[in-house]
């Protein structure tokens, strides 16, 4: 909410980089943003892990590179062992479930199974079912009413593509990758990143300023809209900074003053003028060199472009104007 309150627009650009997270938290951003929004166009410049491939299939318009990947889908449980926590699948956790039934027939199989049964928890097969039956309806439900919107038989077509995205038999392990031409055939709605350069490098522009932050600062999580509205977590303080050398010809391009010898050999200060283009030019490149300690946008249009005011400044007209300086 707090990088959305200053937002105006109808319409999103939302980009996204996420290792994923909890299907309740993205069910919640994602009504939110609906609410707030006519159409939303999600980027992802490399990777929508599992309830971050749900939000991404929430989406009007999916947009992805050559190099970008969604995941499957299905629920993971944090199981408390002996041993200390362990991430499973909740099919694999049933699934083991009825391998123990089948093999506990056999009173010598029980010493072995009756460590590894003591950790299921009270209501933990049946939490597994429910969630898998959340994270399918929830995703079927978003693709019918957004993504595939008006088409015939858009609640099947929906359907397939969200049990397609949480079949843990068929991916065998969640952290696997989907590719955008899989996901075209399935029926997911997918427009190639390259097939406007201007936007692909102002998309991944965003990318790759931000993984510049995450390096160089304590900062794990941000959510950044165009106008410089952020909600950014904070982790443990880094023991230096990491600095970064603007290149030699933006250095001199954008030094207004500059020192040169004089005819009796002293040294005599210049100043070099800047047309208006060059001075907004270089008030992007100075952003860029102090790039670790500005927070930047995983979520949104790329904070580098500078706009004037007076100009229409939504998502989608930052991100394809080719006019302004791109970092």
């Amino acid at each position: 909410m707090e990088a959305s309150s200053n937002l105006h627009e109808r319409e999103l650009d939302f980009i996204i980089h996420s290792p994923g997270g909890s299907a309740e938290a993205a069910e919640s951003l994602v009504e939110y943003l609906r609410q707030r929004f006519d159409h939303v166009r999600v980027f992802i410049p490399v990777a929508a892990m599992s309830a971050a491939t749900m939000m991404a299939l929430s989406a009007d318009e999916l947009v992805m590179g050559q190099h970008s990947q969604l995941g499957p889908i299905d629920p993971q449980f944090i199981i408390s062992t002996p041993e200390g926590p362990r991430s499973a699948p909740a099919r694999a956790i049933l699934n083991q479930f009825e391998l123990a039934k089948r093999e506990c027939q056999e009173p010598g199989n029980l010493a072995a199974w009756m460590p590894i049964l003591r950790t299921y928890a009270p209501g933990l097969l049946t939490q597994c079912e429910a969630s898998q039956t959340l994270a399918i309806n929830m995703v079927g439900g978003w693709l019918e009413r957004y993504m595939m919107a008006g088409e015939p038989d858009a609640s099947e077509k929906s359907k397939v593509v969200a049990d397609w995205f949480a079949n843990f038999e068929m991916f065998g392990s969640h952290g696997r990758r989907v590719r955008r031409d899989q996901a075209r055939e399935i029926g997911v709605k997918v427009v190639d990143l390259e097939n406007d350069h201007n936007l692909q490098d102002a998309v991944l522009s965003v990318h790759h300023a931000t993984m510049h932050t995450f390096a160089g600062t304590p900062a794990q999580k941000i959510i950044e809209n165009h106008h410089g509205r952020a909600w950014v977590r904070m982790g443990g303080a880094l023991s230096r900074p990491n600095e970064i050398a603007l290149p030699p010809s933006e250095s001199a391009r954008c030094t207004p003053r500059r020192t040169t010898p004089s005819a009796k050999g002293k040294p005599r200060t210049e100043v070099r003028p800047q047309s208006p283009d060059e001075r907004e030019h270089c008030k992007a490149v100075a952003l860029l060199a102090i790039a670790p300690f500005v927070t930047i946008s995983t979520t949104s249009a790329p904070p580098f472009k500078i706009l004037p005011e007076s100009r229409n400044s939504s998502p989608a007209n930052v991100l394809r104007d080719d006019k302004q300086p791109n970092v």
